[in-house]
């Protein structure tokens, strides 16, 4: 099997993280060439490869020359929100397979789009949820789905991170840039991981915001309702103390308790008639760029289709208009 010749669009401090991983594949995996215009960026960004012993991949910052001068099989775009749409577009129409850091899109109407490229250009495009895209996450949703856990009671999710002050001054504060505050960046994985694990349709949402003096909130609060009655309560706080980013995820259902987080970094059981929580076993994973090449061989189904980043969307902007009317309920149509 050959490498998959990628193009890594975006070299900042997610992409380097990522790019660690996908030096662990190098049997599956060619990092033909990056796509970064901040000459700060790709000097860390290069310092990755020759740690490695490795010389660094071209870089063009140009992504249309990109696309007309490398050969490709696929791209992994890691770049701030406002530019997920476009790039993408360009990549799918340029005949390579697509995963796309989240959040996927901006609002509905790009992720409306990005389907309908991806449609016509019968390419693969995977949202890079590692929640989604992770085997805790899934066995947990299949655990949920067989009814042997019985129904579904209530969902609670916690995520928090000193995320204010670390990302003041930078474009993850800048709304035309961002789209959002900390539960449209870090808070996308909960949104997304909730959803999953509910798989079931919202029927309201009522939210409150606090922008802690920053133009995007910082603490959210979230309270709904799932269409079969099962509630669902979310917490995010981008103002926690320094050096801490974490989450929990509590699944309660008439049979048992599940523990998990919304990246999926652990699962846990507990039963009816258990004095506490075992770990269920599931297999090991080096993150999504590996999940990425096992849908993108077939292996597995896509766990985190674009539909994905639509249903994210128009539950964020669900939220955003409850909190913008003091917590008024949303009605919510199909995610």
């Amino acid at each position: 099997m050959k490498p998959v010749k990628t193009a890594i669009i975006g070299c900042g401090g997610m992409a380097r993280h990522h790019i660690r991983q996908m030096l662990k594949q190098q049997d599956t995996t060619q990092i033909s060439v990056v796509c970064e215009p901040s000459e700060k960026q790709l000097a860390q960004t290069n310092a990755i490869f020759e740690e490695a012993g490795m010389t660094p991949p071209p870089n063009e910052p140009d992504i249309e020359k990109l696309l007309q001068q490398y050969p490709l099989d696929a791209a992994f775009i890691i770049t701030p929100h406002v530019y997920h749409h476009d790039q993408t577009k360009a990549c799918l129409e340029a005949g390579l397979d697509v995963l796309l850091e989240k959040p996927m899109v901006m609002n509905a109407q790009e992720a409306e789009s990005l389907i309908d490229t991806m449609n016509q250009t019968q390419r693969l495009l995977v949202v890079a949820f590692p929640g989604s895209l992770s085997p805790q996450i899934r066995k947990a949703v299949s655990m949920l789905t067989a009814g042997d856990l019985g129904k579904l009671s209530t969902i609670d999710a916690v995520v928090w991170q000193h995320w204010k002050e670390g990302t003041s001054g930078t474009w993850r504060q800048d709304p035309p840039i961002s789209g959002g505050g900390f539960l449209f960046d870090t808070g996308a994985h909960m949104l997304n991981t909730v959803v999953d694990l509910a798989g079931e349709e919202f029927e309201s949402v009522s939210a409150q915001f606090d922008q802690c003096g920053t133009p995007v909130e910082i603490i959210a609060t979230i309270q709904g309702k799932l269409k079969s009655g099962a509630f669902v309560s979310m917490h995010a706080n981008g103002n926690a103390i320094e050096n801490t980013c974490d989450s929990m995820v509590r699944i309660f259902t008439e049979n048992s308790i599940l523990k998990t987080g919304i990246w999926g970094e652990r699962l846990e059981l507990m039963k009816t008639g258990e004095k506490d929580f075992s770990p269920v076993a599931v297999p090991e994973s080096l993150g999504v760029w590996e999940q990425f090449l096992a849908v993108r061989r077939g292996e597995i189904p896509n766990p985190c289709p674009p539909e994905v980043g639509h249903r994210m969307a128009c539950l964020y902007d669900a939220i955003k208009a409850s909190a913008a009317q003091a917590g008024m309920p949303i009605p919510l149509g199909n995610l």
